[in-house]
């Protein structure tokens, strides 16, 4: 492949810091890099405290156990996500509702509460996509006034701000994903925020809940084996130092595409009061996005489709859904584009180029 859709970008400093891992033997979970890594992560988006896991996925799943979220239970979640937004709901036996988007390829708010009114759920797990926000102060408020927790599932969006506060620091709790292909990566990851209270409860789950101040091992509940390594940390750590410059990077990339495409595509918005970092450029064309996929696949350039909303999956096609079905159309004409870091302007024009034949 010429060109990834997302690929990781290391800074340089990560084999630094895991060969003063490996020489200081902190193979296991547990390791000085391991706290580095959470306090940095919490340093920058100002979150009281923060907990490193193997997935964001984990995160959520402990985000609904902490709040009490079980069989019976309904959570609303965001329709137009990835699986990995709904899938703990499943873990925890809960029903799902999803919720449409609106113009801002988010979560809607006027959907949102209609499903509040009729179906009153307990919680509400809100994702940003593609590294934007939704309006997250609009459906805090809603979720407030209804006494529903609002879970915000950040892992496509860490570094965006709505209003000058960084998304998944308005509800409860919240989770980001260090995943291979995401603004920065562990290799695979994630880091849950929230009060300092519920994050040390969710350290004990995430480490099988043994009780602590006991020789042996005693459990009162049962937990997970969740936590991240001390060496996948130790990337943590080397990626969080240059995040100002990933989001640049990306802000940058989408900015060319705009440039050469503000004639064939359009583009996903971005509110007002937000800062996004763009983690990947998505864009919508009158032609069938298939097609200009497997164009550039031709060329070793790899694109996606964008998400397939939750109601048109099979797995949920049971579940209740609010909404105007908008997430259809966005399914069907766009498309994710090549954003890595480590691209310049000569590679988007390259992708943009292929895509200019395609659609003559």
């Amino acid at each position: 492949m010429r060109l990834f859709l997302s690929p990781p970008h290391m800074s340089g400093k990560e084999l630094e810091y895991i060969q003063e891992a490996f020489e200081n033997n902190y193979i296991a979970p547990v390791g000085p890099f391991l706290e580095r890594f959470e306090k940095s992560v919490a340093k920058f988006v100002q979150a009281p405290a923060a907990l490193a896991l193997c997935s964001g996925t984990a995160g959520l799943h402990l985000s609904l156990r902490l709040l009490g979220i079980g069989p019976k239970d309904k959570v609303a979640v965001s329709d137009f996500t990835f699986i990995a937004s709904l899938s703990p709901i499943l873990y925890q036996g809960a029903t799902p509702i999803l919720i449409g988007c609106d113009e801002s390829w988010q979560m809607d708010p006027n959907a949102l509460e209609e499903a509040l009114q009729k179906e009153r759920p307990k919680a509400v797990i809100l994702t940003h996509i593609y590294g934007q926000s939704a309006d997250v102060k609009s459906i805090k408020e809603l979720c407030e006034r209804y006494g529903v927790h609002l879970i915000e599932d950040a892992a496509e969006s860490l570094g965006t701000t709505f209003d000058g506060q960084y998304t998944g620091t308005f509800g409860i709790l919240g989770v980001y994903s260090f995943n291979g292909n995401k603004l920065l990566t562990t290799g695979g990851g994630g880091v849950l925020v929230g009060p300092k209270e519920l994050i040390e409860r969710a350290r004990s789950l995430a480490t099988q809940a043994r009780e602590p101040g006991v020789e042996w091992y005693e459990h009162k509940t049962y937990g997970y084996n969740y936590r991240l390594s001390n060496i996948a940390a130790a990337i943590g750590v080397a990626q969080m130092e240059v995040i100002e410059e990933r989001i640049a990077k990306k802000r940058q990339i989408f900015a060319w595409y705009q440039e050469l495409l503000s004639e064939k595509a359009s583009f996903m918005p971005e509110l007002p009061k937000s800062f996004g970092t763009r983690w990947l450029s998505t864009a919508l064309f009158e032609a069938d996005p298939l097609r200009i996929l497997r164009e550039l696949k031709k060329e070793k350039i790899e694109s996606r489709p964008l998400w397939k909303p939750m109601h048109m999956q099979p797995l949920c096609k049971d579940f209740t859904y609010f909404g105007q079905k908008k997430e259809e159309e966005l399914f069907a004409k766009g498309l994710c584009l090549p954003s890595g870091t480590a691209m310049n302007k000569e590679d988007v024009q390259m992708v943009c180029e292929v895509i200019g034949r395609c659609l003559g």
